[in-house]
């Protein structure tokens, strides 16, 4: 045991290890500074059990936290310094936030004495976090410290989960704490925590709904999947022959290979064929999911009037977008779990069905039809559904694969079929910042050391983040990279070719060997230019016991055949 303050008092940064520990943390990311020096000797001289993982910049650190989080199912943690750490640390906790992930962020900062006398690094930690978290405090007090990590944890894991933010002065860290305050209560160390249950009278009318409709359609955001409503979901759909849709963070709600999948919808993956689903549904459930923009397509499909019934844990989602005719706020799972066990009390043989194996077949055929001839061509630059096709065909079912919000993420969303439930799939759909996929993936594979993962990123991606290699080196991680490599800010540019009059205006770059970048860190690396290459590199970096890249010379957006709503249009 490492010494503490007279009498039987501990720092506040020994305290602050403490709380974490009781709090079930086995993983911190972060990255040291001055202000840090106290919490950082805590960590050197106790013996906690926890692992901290020093990242090469405090964004990375919280996108690490946030893929630790979305496999593991427990809050994730990061780091950071005082001034820029704690506005570099910014991005990660805003899209955690916004994805309804728990991620908690510990900046360090200056004493609480210094402020106002123009110390170095000296900023409003607790006013430049607030509107970007759930929950947010500065810890002034060494004596209310244990309270407020716990106050921390139950904001995050209950409700909406969603992300905290903990200022920690640096004379906070070195201040007493009564060890007798050091407890954490044990339902807040996973997520959802103290999930809510459904209102029997709404539960009943939902029933109702869906027994009278006859081609109703469930569109899943990703409630169901936080929520682990896997089973209850697959048990509705049979129930009904109810054909399930997905959004893009949605997918894992349901095995896509289930014959009453239907893939995702929407503008970013959502094809003609998904879409005519959505648009014939004479009832939508939405469960665990917002009908923001672009599951919706700017609000048109499903069109407005369209009978809804809305699942979600936060109340202010149902019905802001679609008038409802009856509202769930609960639990994705609970609120699955009630109606599944009404439907199954009331259903007779000669119930209504909604004809959703049938419809969710025919939306695959059409899909597929346009995706394989793609995926077979030998045409150079390479078609990015050839990579998703080998990709199908090499990775096991347990396998995560993570991709940046620009060229990977429609063409996975849409075309990668993803053949077990659960979380397999993580992309940034809240924010969408580019440099995200690298350190997610870095997380997810701490979390999930035994699966494969892939992490799928854009050449204007891989500049955000190449830094990270050296981590990923470092702690000899067995990650995957892929990089489309198509020297442009690809979304962008498409965008300018379809709704600009091809008027391309500083979207382009140079094209960078990133194979040759990899390698410069150590890493094991391959460029491909041919497509009849391109399956056995992947076999070998897949297969390969260290971190891999491979850079793929690839077909540029703006000319390519997207699942992108606009641009088809």
């Amino acid at each position: 045991m490492v010494e503490s303050q007279p009498g039987n008092a501990m720092t506040g940064a020994q305290a602050m290890v403490r709380m974490l520990e009781a709090h079930g943390v086995t993983q911190i990311f972060g990255l040291c500074g001055d202000t840090t020096l106290p919490l950082y000797d805590a960590l050197a001289r106790l013996d906690h059990g926890i692992s901290h993982m020093l990242t090469r910049d405090e964004r990375h650190a919280a996108y690490m936290a946030d893929g630790y989080a979305r496999v593991t199912g427990k809050p994730g943690i990061c780091e950071g310094p005082s001034g820029g750490g704690a506005t570099y640390i910014l991005p990660g906790v805003v899209e955690a936030n916004d994805s309804s992930i728990p991620v908690l962020a510990i900046t360090s900062d200056v004493s609480t004495t210094s402020r106002g006398r123009y110390p170095l690094t000296e900023l409003d930690q607790p006013s430049l976090f607030r509107p970007l978290t759930k929950w947010n405090a500065s810890l002034d007090d060494s004596e209310r410290l244990p309270a407020m990590v716990r106050a921390a944890f139950r904001a995050m894991t209950t409700g909406r989960p969603g992300a905290a933010h903990l200022a920690f002065p640096f004379d906070t860290q070195k201040n007493p704490v009564d060890p007798a305050e050091i407890w954490a209560d044990p339902r807040h160390r996973n997520f959802p925590a103290e999930p809510m249950g459904a209102d029997p009278a709404a539960i009943k009318a939902a029933a109702d709904a869906l027994l009278a409709a006859r081609r109703a359609v469930a569109i899943c955001g990703g409630g169901p999947v936080i929520a682990g409503a896997q089973d209850a979901l697959r048990r509705l759909a049979r129930l009904l022959d109810l054909p399930i849709a997905t959004t893009v963070s949605g997918q894992g709600a349901v095995a896509e290979t289930d014959p009453l999948a239907v893939g995702v919808v929407g503008s970013n993956g959502g094809v003609p064929s998904t879409r005519a689903v959505v648009d014939e549904a004479d009832l939508v459930l939405f469960i665990g999911c917002r009908a923001g923009s672009v599951t919706t397509e700017r609000w048109r499909s499903p069109c407005q009037g369209v009978p809804v019934i809305h699942i979600d844990s936060e109340p202010q989602v149902i019905a802001a977008n679609y008038q409802t005719e009856v509202a769930i706020a609960a639990d994705a799972r609970l609120a699955l779990e009630a109606l599944v066990g009404e439907l199954e009390s009331r259903k007779t043989g000669n119930a209504p069905l909604h004809d959703g194996a049938a419809r969710a077949q025919r939306a695959w055929a059409a899909k597929l039809a346009a995706f394989e001839s793609l995926a077979a061509s030998p045409k150079t630059p390479i078609r990015p559904e050839r990579v998703i096709a080998c990709l199908q065909g090499l990775l096991d079912s347990d396998a995560i694969v993570v991709a940046d919000p620009g060229t990977p993420c429609p063409y996975f969303s849409a075309h990668y079929r993803w053949p077990r439930a659960g979380r397999r799939f993580i992309t940034n759909r809240a924010h969408g910042a580019l440099g995200y996929a690298l350190a997610a993936a870095m997380g997810a594979h701490i979390g999930q050391p035994r699966a494969k993962t892939v992490a799928v990123m854009g050449d204007g991606s891989f500049n955000f983040c190449c830094g990270e290699f050296e981590t990923i080196l470092r702690y000899r991680m067995p990650i995957t990279a892929i990089v489309f490599s198509n020297a442009t800010f690809g979304w962008i540019k498409a965008g300018q070719n379809a709704g600009f009059g091809k008027r391309f205006y500083n979207v382009d770059f140079g094209r960078t060997d990133h194979a040759a970048v990899a390698s410069a860190f150590g890493v094991k690396s391959w460029r491909v230019e041919d497509p009849e290459e391109l399956e056995g590199v992947l076999r070998a970096a897949l297969a390969h016991d260290g971190p891999t890249l491979v850079d793929i010379v690839s077909q540029p957006l703006h000319e390519a055949a997207a699942p992108v709503s606009e641009w088809v249009a």
